[in-house]
């Protein structure tokens, strides 16, 4: 695509003849990224990547695209990506004329990140609705093993989007292509390059080599591509996003010489994280300071399990998270202990500390969250993780810990952690443990009594036993709000037909248990007129189908395997008889991964009803979306079927 910075004319102001969706808040008209090698004066090559990118904005809510953040990495030798070239201007029509305004560099904000990337900021000058920008910038960079990605698809429709490498004889990478894989235009040649690399020898002179040969160069580019569609059970759109990412295999400096590889084990990654500041070597110093709190927390244990869960009581009740998105612990574990906070690395880094200190088997596991994305399972990507926990050992047993949850019980994790698999930090086995969605059931037992009281009225009590997930969020809601409001939010859904009394909520406090909810009601107001409408299914909360859309573009990805069980025993209504009833049902999902059964049933005075749903898996493919769709159709129309009520003659 023949576009270049800053030649913009008023014809290009106008995308009427392009394909996009106008809803959207900005468009990419353009952005085209490139990386390169030459040689340095360090005996290696440096990396050059190039990225320039024009956008429309189309209304104000698109100014959001006008904000960069450019990461740059660096080691602990004092070695650093250098930006360089950075050039951005803002185009608008004014009286038919464009007029530019350039980004000042005085506007350009260094900041740090963490312990390897410093971030350069800047914002776009001078946006209005229907501004054009152009940006452009170079990173120079000596770290080979981090060829940057290309996303080819996000927030904002891309007109065209395009990357090309050239990757000297020296380097081998692998490609990992994620999404869609088709590309309009996906090419790979050779290319024969010269390269003169020096060797640094101070007051020496330089040794100097040279190097030629056919290096291999990939382009691809996609055109007109759709914006991410945010769809309700998904963990990520980052997951499916289309995109071509890279991993260095290994490096040959000639034909001849020796190859060196460049993957590395998780073994051998383990035991740069145990040595590494930010983490292991943490668990590695003695913690005597520890032994005072841990004597005191096991004192009287009987078992190495009671110790365990007596430890983990401790620091979950006593330490508060200030942030549960990193895998470093920044600040040293004494300091963490003093302040009583820290993220959640130093928190479960010092739980595993403290199980040590008292003698209990324990290692650190990474993991990556659910909304942080999937990490790759077989290469030890360190930046793919973000999230710390902590296992410990019982003889056969194994605990999986998470202290910085406040509303966590005892070997319970969050739904947010089972994200594929989590990887124990230990040098003689780097074990992967099992956190695939799959491996968690969320269960949720209902049940309904009604009765004709005293006064001829319909009366009766609502239990609903909660799955660990429903129990842990309404924790977390039940600490912003009063017992009496959640229940004031109930009687609201019920409008005048029901009132409820004599409300409870059990186990709160008790993080091992679920939590039940249960309540009294009375139906006296439900008693006028000759016809009774009644939905058999009290209170229940499934009265739409979630999967509304026709057509889904990516999977259904939910948080667990699913079972909830519904039992009412109703007394018929004095006064009134049947006229109609639902029918029951049984209707099994794809073979034996899923079931709905609808079973009910009347006797001369008394109806009876068991509904169960359940799902074996959490993950369904795009094609199987239909059927998904049309099988949760089927059972919200059942859950919302009516028994008719006859008032007898």
């Amino acid at each position: 695509m023949n576009i270049k910075f800053g030649k913009i004319t008023q014809a290009d102001f106008d995308l009427s003849k392009q394909k996009f969706d106008t809803s959207a808040d900005a468009v990419i008209i353009a952005e085209v990224g490139s990386t390169s090698f030459e040689g340095n004066a360090k005996s290696s090559m440096t990396m050059i990547y190039t990225m320039f990118r024009r956008v429309k904005i189309l209304n104000r809510n698109g100014f959001d695209i006008a904000s960069y953040a450019i990461r740059l990495y660096h080691n602990n030798e004092g070695d650093e990506e250098k930006l360089s070239d950075l050039k951005a201007s803002t185009f608008n029509l004014e009286n038919g004329a464009v007029v530019e305004t350039k980004l000042d560099e005085k506007a350009v904000f260094s900041e740090h990140y963490d312990k390897h990337n410093d971030i350069k900021k800047f914002t776009i000058p001078a946006l209005q609705v229907g501004s054009i920008y152009d940006v452009t910038y170079t990173i120079k960079s000596d770290f080979y093993f981090n060829l940057r990605s290309w996303d080819f698809q996000g927030e904002y429709p891309r007109l065209w989007s395009e990357y090309v490498i050239t990757v000297p004889p020296v380097f081998q990478y692998m490609t990992k292509i994620q999404g869609d894989g088709h590309f309009d235009i996906n090419t790979n040649q050779q290319v024969f390059q010269h390269f003169t690399i020096r060797q640094n020898n101070g007051t020496d002179a330089d040794d100097i080599y040279n190097l030629s040969g056919n290096s291999v160069q990939h382009r691809w580019v996609k055109k007109n591509v759709s914006p991410l569609k945010i769809e309700p059970y998904i963990t990520t759109l980052e997951n499916y996003i289309s995109k071509v990412s890279f991993q260095l295999h290994y490096i040959q400096w000639t034909e001849t010489s020796e190859r060196h590889n460049q993957f590395t084990t998780w073994f051998v990654a383990a035991e740069k994280l145990l040595q590494d500041d930010n983490f292991g070597i943490k668990l590695s110093h003695d913690n005597v300071w520890l032994s005072d709190d841990v004597k005191a927390n096991t004192e009287g244990c009987k078992s190495e399990e009671e110790k365990i869960r007596k430890i983990f009581y401790f620091v979950r009740n006593n330490f508060s998270c200030t942030d549960h998105d990193d895998m470093w612990a920044r600040t040293p574990l004494k300091e963490v202990y003093k302040k009583k906070g820290g993220n959640v690395a130093e928190i479960n880094l010092l739980l595993t500390a403290m199980l040590r200190q008292a003698h209990i088997f324990a290692d650190p596991v990474i993991l990556s969250t659910r909304e942080h994305g999937v990490a790759d399972q077989v290469y030890p990507l360190i930046d793919d993780y973000n999230y710390v926990i902590c296992v410990a050992y019982a003889g056969s047993k194994t605990f999986k810990l998470d202290a910085s949850q406040p509303y966590n019980g005892f070997d319970h994790l969050i739904t947010d952690c089972y994200n594929g698999g989590g990887r124990i930090v230990n040098q003689e086995k780097p074990f992967l443990i099992d956190l695939s969605p799959d491996s968690l059931q969320e269960s949720r037992l209902t049940t309904s009594f009604i009765i004709n009281d005293e006064k001829g009225y319909l009366s009766g009590s609502y239990k609903s036993v909660l799955g660990n997930e429903e129990s842990y969020e309404l924790r977390k809601e039940m600490a912003k709000i009063s017992e009496k409001d959640y229940f004031k939010s109930i009687q609201s859904k019920y409008g005048n037909d029901v009132s409820i009394e004599n409300t409870g909520i059990d186990s709160l406090k008790q993080y091992e248990y679920p939590v039940t909810i249960h309540y009294d009601f009375d139906m006296k107001n439900l008693l006028t007129g000759d016809v009774i409408y009644f939905n058999p299914m009290i209170a229940m909360e499934d009265k739409v189908n979630p999967f509304k859309s026709a057509e889904r573009q990516y999977p259904v990805e939910m948080s667990s395997k699913l079972e909830a069980t519904y039992l009412l025993n109703m007394d018929i209504p004095k006064g009134f008889q049947i006229d109609e009833l639902p029918k029951s049902a049984r209707v099994a999902y794809n073979g034996n991964e899923g079931i709905f059964e609808y079973l009910i049933q009347k006797n001369t005075d008394n109806i009876q009803m068991r509904v169960h749903l359940k799902l074996n898996k959490a993950f369904f493919p795009t094609e199987e979306y239909t059927t998904l769709r049309d099988f949760f159709g089927y059972v919200v129309k059942k859950e919302n079927e009516q028994i008719v009520f006859k008032k007898i003659p």
